[in-house]
């Protein structure tokens, strides 16, 4: 598989060699599909939490005597039936939502969207990406010289200039190879990989 590498004004300059196995395999939707939402759900944190009979903060008076009132029987006002009664069967807070993707599951999955974004002309290769200075300026005025906006930037280690150049931009992410997910690949309208992050990428999913 060759991808084109383009220079600082977004023109082909040269040609890569990359493996067929990470950019020329078949789309597998459904497998995009599982290792997308076990991506989303291991990030989800359970903090939700509804109060049973025993946390809610009522009496535990019965509310009137048992029998001669014409009414139901009740035994306190915490009853799941009343309305700000506890809850039958309350969600906790340590409620667990992951999912669990096989390691050969997630690779493949990965190389679907890598080798999808290539089709579609959406991955963009360069010899190198990074700014001088930590300045966000410069970062906007590189994408425009490139005509790429809605960026994912991948590098193969963390750059602290364009790390620091990108976070108040909207629109734009910088992560390195370790921390790419499929959410942020399929997420992005252009993905933009150093030439370093594609051996790296290939050493990771072979």
């Amino acid at each position: 598989m060759e991808l084109k590498i383009l220079n600082d004004q977004g023109h082909s300059a040269a040609m890569l060699v990359a493996s067929d196995a990470l950019f020329a395999r078949d789309y597998n939707e459904s497998l995009v599909h599982q290792i997308v939402v076990a991506y989303q759900a291991n990030a989800r944190r359970g903090t939700r939490a509804q109060k049973g009979r025993s946390d809610v903060a009522k009496s535990g008076r019965k509310p009137w005597r048992q029998k001669g009132t014409g009414r139901a029987r009740a035994g306190d006002a915490k009853s799941p039936l009343w309305r700000s009664g506890g809850r039958i069967f309350p969600n906790l807070p340590d409620e667990n939502f992951s999912h669990k993707v096989n390691r050969k599951m997630y690779r493949a999955g990965m190389c679907s969207i890598l080798s999808q974004l290539a089709r579609e002309d959406r991955l963009k290769v360069v010899e190198s990406f990074s700014v001088q200075a930590p300045k966000t300026k410069l970062l906007v005025q590189k994408l425009k010289q490139m005509g790429l906006d809605d960026t994912l930037v991948i590098t193969a280690d963390v750059d602290q200039n364009l790390l620091l150049s990108a976070r108040n931009l909207q629109g734009v992410m910088v992560v390195d190879v370790a921390h790419a997910d499929p959410v942020s690949l399929i997420g992005y309208r252009n993905v933009v990989l150093t030439k370093q992050a594609v051996a790296k990428f290939e050493e990771l999913l072979k």
